[in-house]
């Protein structure tokens, strides 16, 4: 006689990382270079986000700067319908990849794994230059808020492979 029947992997991995839910997201590119006009990285995040299922409320794209991160970030977080942001650019070594301090500076609460699990994922695809990567993930105003390297193959692996799955299991929990 057989035991009781369990979900299959594709039931299991759906009721663990959150369902169907659809979650409003805030997009924020950090860039000296790119405008919101010309920012492949920003428009691809958007766009792999909507694809996901989810509504992104806000896109903009800031200077590499902590007052303007905090600025245009801050006041997104503050909405109700903004339940996780992404952002795009300056989670690099240089002194002008200022995001992770924008994030910090803001009360931030990092939660670790996200950027070990970026970096290792990313290795596989970049071998060492991995290492030079600040990927994050913090808790600010108890939502999520991913900062991603303004590479157009970093936003898809990150989005795809890490934030697409586990970001409305992220979300109930801190809901609860």
């Amino acid at each position: 006689m057989s035991g009781p029947a369990h979900p299959g992997p594709a039931a299991t991995r759906r009721h663990h990382l959150g369902g169907d839910r659809v979650l409003g997201f805030a997009v924020l590119s950090v860039s000296d270079t790119h405008t919101e006009d010309d920012d492949p990285s920003g428009h691809l995040a958007r766009d792999l986000l909507a694809q996901g299922g989810h509504e992104v409320r806000h896109y903009g794209l800031v200077a590499n700067s902590v007052a303007d991160v905090r600025d245009r970030l801050d006041p997104w977080l503050a909405e109700p319908a903004v339940e996780a942001a992404v952002t795009v650019g300056g989670t690099g070594v240089s002194s002008r990849d200022l995001t992770v301090n924008a994030l910090e500076a803001m009360g931030g609460r990092k939660l670790e794994g996200f950027g070990e699990i970026y970096r290792t994922v990313s290795y596989a695809e970049v071998g060492a230059l991995a290492i030079i990567s600040r990927a994050s993930l913090f808790l600010v105003r108890n939502k999520p808020v991913f900062a991603l390297p303004g590479s157009e193959r970093a936003v898809r692996t990150a989005i795809e492979k890490l934030i697409l799955p586990a970001a409305i299991h992220l979300v109930e929990e801190l809901e609860r």
